[in-house]
Parts: C-alpha cells; structure tokens; sequence
C-alpha cells in the first residue's frame, strides 16, 4: 500500500501538508471519482506528490475514442488489473490520466472532456490550461442524476 501524505500511517502520526491542494482554477482541488475509485493514491481525487512519477492530474471523463487512442499508444485503461486496485474503464468513467498522455492524446485530436475543478494544477505544468479549457466539462459527482427517468 501507498502511504500518502494526509492519510493515517500504520505510524499512527498524520501529515496534512498535502491539505489544500488546487486545481487549474486555483480553488481546492474537488474530488474526481469514487466508482471506480481513482487518482494515483486511489483517493478519489487527482493529487499527486513525489511518488506519482507519471503526474496523474487531469481528471478526465473517458470516451471510447479516448480509450482506443490510449491502447493505440500502449496505455490500456479498459482491461482490469486487480493487483493495481484497477478495475478498467468504460466510457463515461471518471479517471485521473496522466497529463502527458492527456496532452498526445489531444495534439492527436482525442482528448477527453477534463473536470477543471478535479484537475490538480500541477497538470499545468505539462498541459496549457487553454487545452484543458477546451475540453472542459462540469458534470455532477452523481451522472446518474443526468439519466432520462421518463423512458
């Protein structure tokens, strides 16, 4: 298991220098998702830290198209891998991807939406913020709240 900044230790001590992490719109970094239950410490949420050598900051919603180019460049985020607490992805997931592979897939012209409030703002430093505006999205923690009960 991955000990992280913030969460209790086998130690018992907590660090909290991780409190008030941001996100790209410099407000407190909001959570991503919890089913499936992202970010790199599997916390629900895009923080990253020393450990997280591959920045996983972007919050995205994951499209099919966006799926497939991740396969394509050898990142495969659909098949499950339970020894990493991976259940794979299907369109519609939230996920925090790392901001590299966010950003070939975009010059690639498959970028997934983003949830700028979920997205740390360390992504900046590999993602220009005008990209992830581009592809932003504002969708409820719950999407089942946008189904069409009337069916």
């Amino acid at each position: 298991m991955i000990a992280r900044a913030g969460l209790r230790t086998k130690t018992g001590g907590t660090d909290t220098a991780w409190m008030g992490d941001r996100n790209v719109l410099g407000s407190d970094l909001e959570p991503c998702g919890t089913d499936p239950l992202t970010g790199f410490y599997r916390d629900g949420t895009c923080t990253t830290g020393p450990e997280d050598r591959g920045s996983h900051t972007v919050c995205a919603v994951v499209t099919q198209e966006f799926l497939e180019h991740q396969q394509r460049i050898g990142n495969d985020l659909s098949t499950p891998m339970p020894q990493y607490r991976f259940p794979g992805l299907v369109p519609g997931d939230r996920w925090c991807v790392t901001a590299a592979n966010w950003l070939r897939a975009y010059q690639d012209g498959t970028a997934s939406p983003v949830v700028l409030a979920s997205t740390h703002e360390r992504a900046l430093d590999i993602v220009p913020l005008a990209a992830l505006k581009q592809h932003s999205v504002d969708v409820p923690a719950d999407a089942s709240a946008l189904e069409d009960t009337e069916r």
